[in-house]
């Protein structure tokens, strides 16, 4: 009886510590993607002060438009300060981005690596364009302030 007390109280703090370890891992995968979300509401509020409050400094943005990287304290700005400019030249605005459910949240101690798919849409010379199968690829960092991005990479995908 006192053997079948402690296996049973072994198996029932074993239980617990995977439940526990695996509650943590979910939050740390939760808490890193939430900047990811939040970035990109930004951007499709326009609201450049957020973007950059999310970003670690200095981080790094490659993108498929020119000049392709943006790097150093002033990058997410710079990025769509560029954005718009391209935009205003190629007759394009209205960018909106919707992020798919994440392929990847790898976190590791103070870093994370998030893949999600992304669907972007907007205007070019008035007619409505959705671009499918885009892929969003994010590196962050764990600051006192919270998880930072620390580089972001878009890859385009197919015009309709």
């Amino acid at each position: 009886m006192f053997l079948s007390h402690i296996a049973r109280n072994a198996i029932l703090w074993t239980l617990v510590a995977i439940m526990t370890s695996t509650t943590r891992a979910e939050s740390d995968t939760s808490e890193a993607f939430a900047p990811v979300r939040q970035y990109i509401d930004a951007f499709n509020k326009a609201d450049v002060k957020a973007m950059s409050s999310l970003f670690a400094v200095p981080g790094v943005i490659l993108d498929g438009m020119a000049p392709h990287l943006w790097q150093g304290p002033t990058d997410s700005q710079d990025w769509y300060r560029d954005v718009l400019t391209e935009g205003e030249h190629l007759g394009a605005n209205g960018y909106f981005v919707t992020l798919g459910e994440p392929r990847h949240v790898n976190v590791t101690r103070d870093a994370a690596y998030v893949v999600v798919p992304a669907t972007m849409t907007f205007k070019l010379r008035g007619q409505q364009v959705t671009q499918t199968g885009a892929t969003y690829v994010v590196a962050l960092r764990r600051l006192p302030q919270g998880w930072r991005i620390a580089a972001w990479a878009w890859a385009k995908g197919a015009s309709k």
